[in-house]
């Protein structure tokens, strides 16, 4: 590899003079970096990745290789006008991973935050927003303006459909299709109408430092909500009424009475 200053870039490697390059990076073999890219310190760029622009990407990301970030959105309706892909810091993104950026009707761009792990084949489509420390495992596939909250985990092979929210700490099983939105803190499983929930994620929740008082009014929630055959309305009511409503409670109740697309359940 050729070196400036504390940069390392393979020989074969294609970047722009136009790209910003932070400290500290290293650019792989057969590696393509476009123009309006900004890499931050401390990035590693693996080998066969291609980064186009304008694409801002934070400090010490990891692209194992062959990824495609950057890219134009895949939407007909794209008319090359400039739009912006930006990521956070200490990402680890797989191999194969695309991230396109977003469209003018949608924003103009896609966000992705900080500490999230992109397992191989994550597709994560124009206008999108993910928060920080999620998990998209293998072959996840995020469609257009979706938002994915903090902490969330979306298994191997899922789809989750255009303008879908996805709530913080959920839990996605793996081949799951979701076309509504997806509760925070609850697992949720299965394909389109079918699609079901399955209480509150307590063991992911508990591996993420949750305590017994928290998830004890998290279940209490989930029961009132779903479980008591009450109307939703009069469930929240009730909640609401309780005084227990502790900041994880409201976050779920919160969540329900914003849905626009209704939600698994």
């Amino acid at each position: 590899m050729s070196s400036t200053a504390s940069i390392e870039i393979h020989p074969t490697a294609v970047v722009s003079p136009n790209a910003v390059i932070g400290e500290g990076v290293t650019i792989g073999p057969h590696t393509v970096i476009g123009d309006e890219v900004s890499i931050g310190s401390g990035c590693f760029i693996g080998p066969g990745t291609l980064i186009e622009g304008p694409t801002v990407i934070g400090r010490n990301n990891k692209f194992h290789g062959h990824a495609a970030v950057g890219t134009d959105p895949q939407d007909l309706k794209y008319d090359g006008s400039p739009t912006r892909l930006e990521i956070g810091d200490d990402n680890q993104i797989r191999e194969f991973v695309t991230l396109n950026r977003g469209t003018a009707g949608g924003g103009g761009e896609t966000r992705i935050g900080s500490r999230n792990l992109l397992m191989t084949g994550v597709h994560i489509a124009h206008d999108c927003t993910v928060g920080d420390d999620v998990i998209l495992a293998n072959a996840a596939t995020l469609a257009g303006h979706v938002d994915v909250e903090d902490s969330a985990t979306v298994g191997a092979f899922c789809g989750v459909h255009q303008f879908c929210r996805v709530g913080v700490h959920a839990f996605i099983g793996g081949y799951s299709v979701l076309t509504r939105d997806v509760l925070p803190f609850v697992k949720t499983v299965g394909i389109r109408n079918d699609a079901k929930i399955y209480g509150i994620n307590t063991i992911g929740l508990e591996r993420r430092g949750f305590s017994e008082g928290r998830l004890k009014a998290l279940n209490s929630a989930y029961r009132m909500l779903f479980r008591k055959g009450l109307k939703l309305k009069d469930a929240v009511r009730q909640i609401r009424n309780t005084g227990e409503l502790t900041p994880d409670v409201e976050i779920l109740v919160g969540f329900i009475e914003t849905c626009e697309r209704g939600f698994v359940r």
